[in-house]
């Protein structure tokens, strides 16, 4: 975004960033043989959080049972009028990516009849997912968004409310000091040249 006219606290930013890599280099995602195939996505956004654009920023971790396999975060296409939009938007793109997931797992001849779960923290987001006749607060959001009401129906996603404080995908929207390393231990990642 800034590549074309950097300016000092973009450097700073990024010394910052090389910094924690070098204080960290055997830090890594330890994958588990333990874990079931059950796919578990968790979404967050944060509302209008670009200072240039208002637009928001949709952050995601999937986990394929106790390991993270697919992570991103991204900047959203369009502003959106509330929280509840941003992260209804949110739940839309970690909608597809899971079953982007779920149909790699079937070219891979392993069958996941389950519901995937998608975690997310906004109670707004989910009452608009759930239910049709929630007029006021979806009138204004993209009917592309919309397909996950039909997954939801189909039994594909099961969405799920969990607390702000439990929300795994914070650390991918929001700048956390104490919570940082409580959700890198709780994404299973760690050191993995200390003993076991």
């Amino acid at each position: 975004q800034f590549m074309q006219q950097p300016r000092e606290e973009h450097w700073n930013a990024a010394i910052r960033i090389v910094r924690y890599l070098k204080g960290s280099p055997g830090q890594g995602i330890l994958l588990k043989s333990t874990s079931d195939f059950q796919l578990h996505g968790w979404c967050d956004s944060d509302w209008a959080g670009c200072p240039l654009t208002r637009r928001s920023t949709t952050g995601w971790f999937v986990f394929l049972g106790h390991s993270p396999i697919s992570w991103k975060t991204k900047k959203q296409h369009t502003v959106s009028d509330s929280s509840a939009e941003a992260e209804y938007r949110s739940m839309a793109t970690t909608c597809c990516e899971l079953k982007w997931l779920r149909s790699l797992l079937v070219d891979l001849g392993i069958s996941h009849k389950e519901s995937m779960h998608l975690h997310c923290d906004s109670q707004a987001a989910l009452h608009i997912a759930k239910n049709p006749v929630f007029h006021e607060r979806r009138k204004h959001i993209e009917v592309d968004c919309h397909f996950i009401r039909n997954e939801i129906l189909q039994g594909t996603i099961q969405p799920s409310y969990v607390p702000t404080q439990e929300q795994l995908a914070d650390i991918l929207t929001k700048a956390l000091r104490h919570q940082f390393q409580t959700l890198l231990n709780k994404l299973g990642i760690c050191n993995l040249h200390a003993p076991p």
